[in-house]
Protein backbone atom coordinates (compact mmCIF):
# COMPACT_ATOMS: atom_id res chain seq x y z
CA UNK A 1 0.00 0.00 0.00
CA UNK A 2 0.81 3.41 -0.23
CA UNK A 3 2.89 5.69 2.25
CA UNK A 4 -0.52 7.22 3.20
CA UNK A 5 -2.12 4.06 4.45
CA UNK A 6 0.69 3.48 6.36
CA UNK A 7 -0.42 2.36 10.07
CA UNK A 8 1.02 4.55 13.18
CA UNK A 9 2.25 2.29 16.05
CA UNK A 10 0.17 2.26 18.96
CA UNK A 11 0.86 5.02 21.54
CA UNK A 12 2.51 7.22 18.69
CA UNK A 13 -0.05 10.20 17.61
CA UNK A 14 0.29 11.23 13.66
CA UNK A 15 1.58 14.32 13.22
CA UNK A 16 0.91 16.53 10.04
CA UNK A 17 3.54 16.24 7.08
CA UNK A 18 5.78 19.40 7.29
CA UNK A 19 4.86 20.14 3.54
CA UNK A 20 0.90 20.26 4.68
CA UNK A 21 1.86 23.23 7.80
CA UNK A 22 3.86 25.50 5.11
CA UNK A 23 1.28 24.84 2.76
CA UNK A 24 -1.47 26.12 4.84
CA UNK A 25 0.73 28.68 6.50
CA UNK A 26 1.69 29.89 3.27
CA UNK A 27 -1.87 30.18 1.96
CA UNK A 28 -2.91 31.72 4.66
CA UNK A 29 -0.16 34.64 4.05
CA UNK A 30 -1.60 34.82 0.93
CA UNK A 31 -4.49 36.16 1.65
CA UNK A 32 -4.38 37.93 4.89
CA UNK A 33 -1.33 40.12 4.19
CA UNK A 34 -2.65 41.65 0.98
CA UNK A 35 -5.88 42.19 2.28
CA UNK A 36 -4.38 44.92 5.19
CA UNK A 37 -2.16 45.81 2.41
CA UNK A 38 -4.93 46.70 -0.11
CA UNK A 39 -6.55 48.68 2.65
CA UNK A 40 -3.81 51.01 3.36
CA UNK A 41 -3.33 51.63 -0.36
CA UNK A 42 -7.48 52.39 -1.05
CA UNK A 43 -6.75 54.78 2.26
CA UNK A 44 -3.77 56.62 0.30
CA UNK A 45 -5.84 56.45 -3.12
CA UNK A 46 -8.94 58.28 -0.62
CA UNK A 47 -6.72 60.64 0.30
CA UNK A 48 -5.99 62.42 -3.03
CA UNK A 49 -9.05 61.52 -4.34
CA UNK A 50 -11.31 64.61 -6.12
CA UNK A 51 -14.44 63.50 -3.68
CA UNK A 52 -13.29 64.28 -0.24
CA UNK A 53 -14.14 67.63 -0.74
CA UNK A 54 -17.60 67.12 -0.90
CA UNK A 55 -18.03 63.82 1.09
CA UNK A 56 -15.13 64.85 3.77
CA UNK A 57 -11.89 62.93 3.94
CA UNK A 58 -12.09 60.37 6.51
CA UNK A 59 -15.58 58.80 4.75
CA UNK A 60 -13.83 58.71 1.59
CA UNK A 61 -10.79 56.81 2.61
CA UNK A 62 -12.67 54.46 4.57
CA UNK A 63 -14.80 53.75 1.92
CA UNK A 64 -12.02 53.14 -0.47
CA UNK A 65 -9.99 50.97 2.16
CA UNK A 66 -12.88 48.76 2.57
CA UNK A 67 -13.66 48.57 -1.13
CA UNK A 68 -10.11 47.75 -2.14
CA UNK A 69 -9.77 45.22 1.03
CA UNK A 70 -12.93 43.61 -0.27
CA UNK A 71 -11.92 43.18 -3.99
CA UNK A 72 -7.92 42.06 -2.55
CA UNK A 73 -9.92 39.26 -0.66
CA UNK A 74 -12.06 38.34 -3.29
CA UNK A 75 -9.48 37.80 -5.37
CA UNK A 76 -6.94 36.16 -3.42
CA UNK A 77 -9.81 33.49 -1.75
CA UNK A 78 -10.60 32.58 -5.71
CA UNK A 79 -6.44 32.43 -6.59
CA UNK A 80 -6.27 30.38 -3.52
CA UNK A 81 -9.50 27.89 -4.78
CA UNK A 82 -8.16 28.01 -8.12
CA UNK A 83 -4.28 26.75 -6.62
CA UNK A 84 -6.50 23.78 -4.70
CA UNK A 85 -8.18 22.97 -7.56
CA UNK A 86 -5.93 22.82 -10.28
CA UNK A 87 -3.52 21.32 -7.57
CA UNK A 88 -0.74 23.55 -8.68
CA UNK A 89 1.77 25.95 -7.05
CA UNK A 90 1.47 28.96 -6.26
CA UNK A 91 3.56 30.33 -8.79
CA UNK A 92 1.58 29.38 -11.68
CA UNK A 93 0.23 32.17 -13.44
CA UNK A 94 -2.83 30.61 -14.85
CA UNK A 95 -3.92 30.42 -11.37
CA UNK A 96 -4.11 34.26 -11.34
CA UNK A 97 -5.78 35.01 -14.54
CA UNK A 98 -8.35 32.45 -14.05
CA UNK A 99 -8.71 34.03 -10.60
CA UNK A 100 -9.10 37.87 -11.52
CA UNK A 101 -11.23 36.60 -14.32
CA UNK A 102 -13.75 35.01 -11.97
CA UNK A 103 -13.82 37.65 -8.99
CA UNK A 104 -13.93 40.54 -11.73
CA UNK A 105 -16.58 38.68 -13.47
CA UNK A 106 -18.74 37.84 -10.18
CA UNK A 107 -18.16 41.78 -8.72
CA UNK A 108 -18.76 43.40 -12.05
CA UNK A 109 -22.38 41.25 -12.31
CA UNK A 110 -22.80 42.89 -9.48
CA UNK A 111 -21.85 46.25 -9.73
CA UNK A 112 -22.57 47.13 -13.90
CA UNK A 113 -24.83 44.15 -14.96
CA UNK A 114 -23.67 41.96 -18.01
CA UNK A 115 -20.82 44.67 -19.31
CA UNK A 116 -19.50 45.33 -15.96
CA UNK A 117 -18.81 41.64 -16.03
CA UNK A 118 -17.08 41.50 -19.26
CA UNK A 119 -15.06 44.69 -18.36
CA UNK A 120 -14.37 43.83 -14.87
CA UNK A 121 -13.14 39.99 -15.35
CA UNK A 122 -10.61 41.37 -17.84
CA UNK A 123 -9.56 44.04 -16.42
CA UNK A 124 -8.98 42.17 -12.84
CA UNK A 125 -7.69 39.33 -14.87
CA UNK A 126 -4.85 41.63 -16.39
CA UNK A 127 -4.13 43.58 -13.20
CA UNK A 128 -3.92 40.49 -10.75
CA UNK A 129 -1.43 38.55 -13.15
CA UNK A 130 0.62 41.84 -13.57
CA UNK A 131 0.65 42.47 -9.70
CA UNK A 132 1.59 38.47 -9.01
CA UNK A 133 3.63 38.24 -11.91
CA UNK A 134 5.85 41.52 -10.47
CA UNK A 135 5.54 39.57 -7.25
CA UNK A 136 7.51 36.76 -8.34
CA UNK A 137 10.05 38.72 -9.89
CA UNK A 138 10.70 40.92 -7.40
CA UNK A 139 10.40 38.34 -4.34
CA UNK A 140 13.95 36.81 -5.02
CA UNK A 141 15.29 40.44 -5.43
CA UNK A 142 13.82 41.33 -2.17
CA UNK A 143 15.20 37.99 0.02
CA UNK A 144 18.88 38.33 -1.64
CA UNK A 145 19.06 42.33 -0.44
CA UNK A 146 17.63 41.25 3.10
CA UNK A 147 20.28 38.29 3.07
CA UNK A 148 22.94 40.53 1.80
CA UNK A 149 21.74 43.44 4.74
CA UNK A 150 21.81 40.87 7.19
CA UNK A 151 25.52 39.78 6.33
CA UNK A 152 26.83 42.85 6.55
CA UNK A 153 25.11 43.86 9.90
CA UNK A 154 26.59 40.56 11.29
CA UNK A 155 30.47 40.98 9.30
CA UNK A 156 30.35 44.42 10.81
CA UNK A 157 29.59 43.63 14.25
CA UNK A 158 32.12 41.22 14.54
CA UNK A 159 34.74 43.30 12.85
CA UNK A 160 33.29 46.69 14.21
CA UNK A 161 34.59 48.29 11.00
CA UNK A 162 31.65 50.71 11.90
CA UNK A 163 33.32 52.38 14.57
CA UNK A 164 36.84 52.69 13.04
CA UNK A 165 37.89 55.86 11.89
CA UNK A 166 40.12 57.06 9.25
CA UNK A 167 44.10 56.43 9.70
CA UNK A 168 44.43 60.30 9.52
CA UNK A 169 41.67 61.11 12.24
CA UNK A 170 43.23 62.25 15.30
CA UNK A 171 40.77 60.49 17.36
CA UNK A 172 40.52 56.70 16.80
CA UNK A 173 38.84 53.64 18.55
CA UNK A 174 41.01 50.65 19.73
CA UNK A 175 39.82 47.37 19.70
CA UNK A 176 41.91 44.79 22.17
CA UNK A 177 44.19 43.89 19.43
CA UNK A 178 44.99 47.65 18.54
CA UNK A 179 45.57 48.87 22.16
CA UNK A 180 47.84 45.64 23.32
CA UNK A 181 50.30 46.71 19.85
CA UNK A 182 49.95 50.24 20.95
CA UNK A 183 51.12 49.22 24.74
CA UNK A 184 54.07 47.26 23.29
CA UNK A 185 55.67 49.90 21.36
CA UNK A 186 55.29 52.40 24.00
CA UNK A 187 56.80 49.99 26.49
CA UNK A 188 59.29 49.24 23.62
CA UNK A 189 59.60 53.11 23.24
CA UNK A 190 60.44 53.13 26.95
CA UNK A 191 62.88 51.01 26.47
CA UNK A 192 65.01 52.45 23.86
CA UNK A 193 64.27 56.49 26.42
CA UNK A 194 65.92 54.77 29.04
CA UNK A 195 68.72 52.47 27.35
CA UNK A 196 69.62 56.32 25.62
CA UNK A 197 69.51 57.98 29.16
CA UNK A 198 71.84 55.37 30.32
CA UNK A 199 74.56 55.50 27.68
CA UNK A 200 74.66 59.41 28.07
CA UNK A 201 75.29 58.50 32.12
CA UNK A 202 78.00 56.53 31.08
CA UNK A 203 79.61 59.00 28.79
CA UNK A 204 79.36 61.55 31.37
Amino acid sequence: MGAEDREVPDGQIASASPSSVSSSHNWKNRVFIPVPVAAAIGAGVGLVSKHRKKLGLANVCASYAANYAIVTGCYCGAREFVIATRKTGPDDLWNSAIAGFGTGALLGRLQGGQLGAVRYSVMFAVVGTTVDYSILKLKPLLRDYVKSMYQNDENSQKSSSWLRMPEWFPIQVLDEEALAAKRAQEEQFLAQRARIRDLRKEES
